[in-house]
């Protein structure tokens, strides 16, 4: 890949990411239909698993929408965060750095939470977050590999049986 392709998809990326980030924050801060008004008393949870075990033991009572977005959707949410590091900056095409950055941003979101009263401070929001970030670098780390051997140009090493 030339340098001038890869200087194209950091800055596609960057700004993908700053899109994204607006409507994380929309989504983690503002949005009344998931309940982020402001709130009299501080909501939170610092026992692992606890709302995970609740929201799937209590599957069918609360709802497959409560389930989704509880559990699948801190998930999903922060893929984009883990996809998207390593394809902005080499830096952080080591795993336990997105990983890292993942969780810490994670807990940065849910102390703002706790202190803004803005949703529920929760633990197992983390724990889902960060599944979702290096999830995402994972997905990124696959694309990278394929991108590599369908690239134009490059040999193609077969199988070991056709090398041999």
């Amino acid at each position: 890949m030339t340098p001038r392709r890869k200087k194209h998809i950091q800055r596609v990326s960057g700004v993908l990411f700053f899109l994204y980030l607006a409507v994380l924050i929309y989504f983690l801060f503002f949005a009344d239909e998931y309940g982020r008004t402001p709130s009299v008393e501080m909501r939170y949870n610092l026992v692992p698993f606890v709302e995970i075990r609740r929201f799937l033991v209590y599957r069918k009572v609360l709802g497959f929408r409560a389930v989704f977005l509880n559990v699948y959707g801190n998930i999903i949410g922060f893929l984009p965060f883990g996809f998207f590091l390593p394809a902005m900056h080499r830096y952080f095409r080591r795993a336990y750095r997105t990983v890292s950055v993942s969780f810490l941003f994670s807990c940065g979101v849910e102390l703002t939470q706790l202190v803004t009263r803005r949703g529920s401070c929760d633990v197992d929001d983390v724990i889902l977050n960060t599944l979702g970030g290096l999830l995402g670098y994972l997905l990124f780390a696959l694309s990278r590999r394929l991108a590599r051997r369908t690239a134009p140009g490059q040999k193609d090493s077969g199988t070991p049986a056709e090398r041999g």
